[in-house]
């Protein structure tokens, strides 16, 4: 019996029929294209805010001149950490982050979180890892700026846009959905991660 398309269908729905013995048009399946659509969307989201995380990891380590400053490079015997938490000027947690600042254990901690992130998103692999420690990182980096806060501890304005729903929430709730979503079957490496034999004993790894 032929299959034929039919001529009526919605926009991103195709519905599809055969003729029996009859000529009678008998529906046998249907599909649509928005699953596919949102994969694409999830992976897009992933591997963007892969590179957010891996790209601060290199210009980090390299300086590359954007945030950090070309041979200030931890390479080059810089600390990823002493600038940003040494610059921390509001929230309950300020004496602290400063203490912390330039220490060695905390540039070891931050780079490596940058770069297993940056590498699981990238991979489509790890993803429930990845979210858990991308979300600590970044409820870390919202606390240290405080954003809160309306003046710095000096009395300056803090200029704070928004006081809950910054930049580090969006990456916090972006890294929680391509995780929920398995999105790294898309332009990822999910698959075959799943695969592997202790990622199926154990879930939580995908």
């Amino acid at each position: 019996m032929a299959v034929h398309e039919h001529p009526h269908r919605s926009p991103g729905f195709h519905l599809f029929y055969r003729r029996n013995r009859t000529g009678s048009a008998i529906a046998v399946s249907a599909r649509t294209d928005t699953h596919a659509v949102g994969a694409y969307a999830l992976a897009s989201l992933r591997l963007l805010t892969g590179f957010v995380f891996l790209w601060a990891f290199l210009d980090k380590t390299f300086g590359f001149g954007y945030a950090t400053a070309s041979g200030k490079g931890w390479i080059d015997g810089g600390s990823p950490t002493r600038g940003f938490l040494g610059s921390v000027a509001a929230g309950p947690v300020e004496s602290t982050f400063h203490s912390w600042a330039g220490a060695a254990w905390a540039d070891w901690l931050f780079m490596l979180g940058l770069l297993g992130i940056g590498v699981a998103l990238m991979a489509g692999v790890a993803l429930r890892p990845a979210a858990v420690a991308g979300t600590a990182m970044t409820a870390s980096m919202w606390i240290a700026e405080w954003p809160p806060a309306k003046h710095l501890s000096d009395g300056s304005p803090s200029m704070s846009t928004n006081p809950f729903a910054d930049y580090h929430v969006i990456y916090a709730v972006a890294l929680i959905a391509v995780a929920a979503a398995g999105a790294g079957a898309t332009w990822g490496l999910g698959r075959l991660w799943a695969r592997l034999p202790i990622v199926r004993d154990h879930i939580w790894l995908r």
